[in-house]
């Protein structure tokens, strides 16, 4: 879905994963800013989706991801995670609970692994789970006007986001009640489609064939079209992670902050169970998620994902999603290790870096 007037990722960066959506729309700081002071509508419809209907959905699901899923009920949203046996993030969905069929909405590309993986996980479990990229779309809302934005679909506004507290390390056993920790809610769209509410806004999964439907409503009452890179500045700006670019395959969920919406520290067993439960009692993550600026890169020389952060000629992490951000300048989120204090002179190249010591 590229409009006439956009420029896709594919013209700056023909490899990236987010090739097939707009990068911008002809201005991506007046974007930015409408996603900051009013609300946008940004094309994400080259997430993944997976449909997994079946009665035994919610409790397969459960028995494989972190989240607490077996209440999940119809109108609910949340995040989980697949871990691999150690402990380390392999995949991250959003999911939307219909009462008949559990949507799952993950990264670029991820959907086929992901798909592929719990068919190995089926055995004789009631579920039918398929890749539903085809049928349906992700398009997200932002902004805080973004209420004003769902009456023009005639969609009541969702609730706002219903987290869990993550318990400190030794917590007394109860102290996480057995529901998702991250708790979103979800809002039908008129002739077909949800409206689920996030940490950054409302996404709107959408049959393929209504997405122009959708948006020319939102346009028609002048809701403006957002590219990807006003999206990820707000993103990042909000420290929320993505999977495979602010992540490598070491990372454990409490390093990057997805312990509160997406997993469930008291559950029953799954994959990476073991060492979820022991790096947070222990309370010492190898590793930590921070927000760092970037001393005077232009656009065109932000660092890819995966570039090393050094100090005193050591390695001590790499730098994720870097953006432009419209009020912040250039930034990135990063993964350092634990004992990186937040004044550290830090290196990206031969730029500086320096740590944003706001929680």
């Amino acid at each position: 879905m590229i409009a006439d007037n956009a420029v896709a990722v594919a013209a700056v960066d023909p490899d990236s994963p987010d090739a097939a959506v707009a990068a911008h729309y002809g201005d991506p700081m007046s974007e930015q800013r409408t996603l900051v002071t009013g609300a946008g509508l940004v094309d994400r419809s080259h997430r993944g989706v997976l449909a997994v209907p079946g009665p035994e959905r919610l409790s397969w699901l459960h028995n494989l991801t972190t989240q607490h899923l077996t209440d999940l009920a119809a109108g609910q949203g949340t995040e989980t995670l697949v871990l691999s046996p150690h402990g380390h993030i392999e995949h991250h969905a959003q999911l939307t609970e219909d009462g008949t069929t559990t949507w799952l909405d993950t990264e670029p590309g991820a959907a086929p692994p992901l798909l592929e993986f719990l068919e190995r996980m089926r055995f004789l479990t009631r579920v039918e789970p398929r890749d539903a990229t085809g049928e349906q779309a992700v398009l997200s809302l932002v902004g805080p006007r973004v209420d004003e934005a769902l009456d023009v679909l005639g969609v009541e506004p969702p609730a706002g986001p219903d987290l869990v507290p993550v318990p400190g390390p030794k917590f007394a056993t109860g102290a996480v009640p057995p529901r998702p920790t991250g708790r979103y809610d979800v809002r039908s769209l008129p002739g077909g489609g949800w409206a689920r509410r996030g940490r950054l806004g409302v996404d709107l999964l959408v049959p393929r064939a209504r997405v122009g439907e959708v948006t020319g409503a939102l346009a028609g009452a002048g809701v403006p079209a957002c590219g990807l890179w006003a999206y990820e500045a707000v993103r990042v700006a909000a420290r929320v992670p993505r999977v495979g670019f602010d992540t490598d395959h070491r990372t454990l969920p409490m390093e990057v902050g997805m312990v509160a919406p997406a997993v469930h520290l008291e559950k029953g067993c799954y994959r990476g169970q073991e060492t979820v439960a022991r790096v947070h009692h222990l309370g010492r993550p190898p590793r930590r998620m921070v927000l760092v600026h970037l001393d005077g890169m232009t656009t065109d020389q932000l660092p890819a994902p995966g570039t090393e952060l050094t100090t005193g000629g050591r390695t001590v992490g790499f730098v994720g999603t870097a953006v432009r951000h419209v009020e912040l300048g250039p930034i990135a989120l990063a993964v350092v290790r634990r004992n990186v204090a937040d004044d550290a002179a830090l290196l990206v190249g031969d730029s500086t870096a320096a740590i944003d010591p706001s929680a």
